[in-house]
Parts: structure tokens; sequence; C-alpha cells
């Protein structure tokens, strides 16, 4: 097992090396002059071009990439050109309300999606399924900046329940862990849903009825122990996708997070932030997705013994 979690923690460094690249190559196409995003429109030639030697600006790409990477391996990301601040500073000051975010997000789904998926999988075929499976779309159907909208109008605005914007205390997170959650809400649904019915039709649950077992024991203790495989997969890649910025979501209700902060370093052409925070996320997709590898192993004793070989 550890050897397996070993290997995969080796082949978070090619996924990570082939997204700077891809970054790196991309911004360098970008008809943008970093000395003058960080000297100002003010600044004369002379001093551009001063800026730009002392940085390395003018060195080949694949030299100022192999500098860059290195760097990186220091801890060292670069300093935004808009704000003179280390860029691993700003991501990691940026980093907690985006994660915070993005479990708070999760949870809702998890908590509205997962009974839903189970009730349609239990009524299959029943107006029972068909309601659950309508209200877990209703999520879908509705956009978040909307969703966002009418949730502030009516906690924040007419209610005064909630703070519409911020991130003090875990109140702000509420509207938008909502927001983000419902959302998420039809696929989860549905990937329980699938995976229920796949377990129910098994023949060792018809037995376990013919035993006299209770439907509320086959269904909690048999049936989703089974088919935790798929929504685990389901709620990693959800995580990974919030991680990765959600950017709506953090814009209307001002959250100080990662994507609300690399909309604003491309609006001001600061692709140095946007450079080594999109590597940041990269490599904390691929933890997430890790710890998802990890998880399965612990719920299939079949996967824990393969990687027990390995």
């Amino acid at each position: 097992m550890l050897k397996y979690i070993l290997k995969r923690i080796v082949m978070i460094i090619p996924v990570v090396v082939a997204v700077s690249l891809i970054v790196f190559f991309i911004m360098d196409f970008v008809p943008t002059d970093a000395a003058v995003t960080a000297l100002g429109d003010g600044a004369t030639e002379e001093q551009l071009e001063e800026y730009r030697e002392a940085h390395g600006l003018n060195d080949p790409l694949l030299v100022r990439y192999i500098r860059y990477m290195g760097g990186v391996l220091k801890k060292d990301l670069g300093t935004s050109y808009a704000n003179n601040v280390p860029v691993w500073d700003l991501f990691f000051k940026k980093f907690p309300t985006t994660l915070k975010l993005a479990i708070s997000s999760v949870l809702v789904t998890v908590i509205l999606s997962i009974p839903l998926g189970i009730i349609a999988a239990v009524k299959e075929n029943t107006l029972v399924d068909t309601a659950a499976s309508t209200v877990s779309f209703v999520g879908l159907a509705m956009p978040n900046f909307w969703l966002g909208l009418l949730l502030i109008i009516l906690f924040s605005v007419k209610l005064g329940w909630l703070p519409s914007t911020g991130a003090n205390g875990w109140k702000s997170f509420i509207l938008p862990a909502i927001t983000c959650g419902t959302g998420n809400m039809a696929a989860l649904t549905r990937t329980t849903r699938s995976a229920m019915l796949d377990v129910l039709k098994q023949d060792y649950l018809r037995t376990a009825r013919s035993k006299g077992v209770s439907d509320q024991k086959i269904i909690m203790k048999h049936a989703l122990k089974n088919a935790q495989i798929p929504i685990v997969t389901m709620i990693g890649i959800q995580v990974s996708t919030l991680i990765g910025g959600a950017v709506l979501t953090e814009r209307v209700f001002a959250l100080p997070g990662v994507g609300s902060f690399l909309v604003d370093s491309i609006l001001k052409s600061d692709f140095e932030v946007v450079t080594g925070f999109i590597i940041m996320l990269a490599v904390f997709v691929s933890v997430v997705l890790l710890i998802v590898d990890i998880v399965y192993a612990f719920l299939d004793p079949r996967i824990k013994a393969q990687y027990s070989k390995s």
C-alpha cells in the first residue's frame, strides 16, 4: 500500500511539469509586456528595458522556463507584477477561502444528493423517482450567478439573516455553499441512483431479503456500502472542480478566493500570478485525486489487496 501511495505521489510530478509547460508557453504568446504591467504606462523605454534585463525577460523561452521551475522547487513562484508581492504568499493567502468554499459546497451536495439518489433508486420508475430526479436537476438548470443573487436578495437584503459578501466567519460561506452545492446536485444524484440500482439488483441482496433482512438494513448496510466507489469518484471530481476555481460564485459573493483573484490578475495582465496560481491548483487537484485513490483501497478490500501486491 505504501509503495502505491509513493508511486501516485511521484506521478504528480509529470502532471505539474506538463501543466506548467503549457501555461508558460501560452503566457509567452500573450501580447503583453510584463515590464509595462510592473512599471506602468508612464515608464520610459530605458526603464522598461532595464526592468526586462534585471528580471531575465529578454532570455530565451526555454531558459526562462527552466529558471522558473528551479524557483518553484524553492517555493518561489515569482513576484506579482501588479502588487510586487511573492506569488507564493498571494496564493496561500487566497487558497484557504477557496478550500472552505469547496468543502462546504460538497457537504451541501452530499447532504442533498445522496438521500435523493437512494430514494430514486429504491423507488425506481415511480413518481417518487421522477420527483427526486427533477429536484436534483433544478439546481443544474439555475445558473450559479442567478441563484446566488436570489439568495442574497432573500436572506441578506430582505431577511437580514446572512452576510452577502466577504469571508468573515462560517456564516459567510452558507449562501455560497448552497449556490455551488445545488449546482452539483444533479451529477451526484444521478451517480448515486445508478450505483444503487446496480447493487440492488445483485443476487446476494435478493438472498438477504428472502432471509428476512429489513429493507433499511439492506439499503444502508449492504447496498450503499457497495455503491460507494462511483459516489466517492464523483465527490472527488467535484472537489477538484471547486478547488480549480468557482469563479462566478466567488465574484457574486465577493469572496477573496483563488478564482476571483485569478480573474483580476488576468484583467491586469499579471501573468506571473496566473502562471503560479494555475501550477499550484494543478498540484492540489492532483492531491485530491490521490486521496480519492487511497480512499478506494479502504472502501473495497479487493482494491486494497491489489495495492498490497504492487
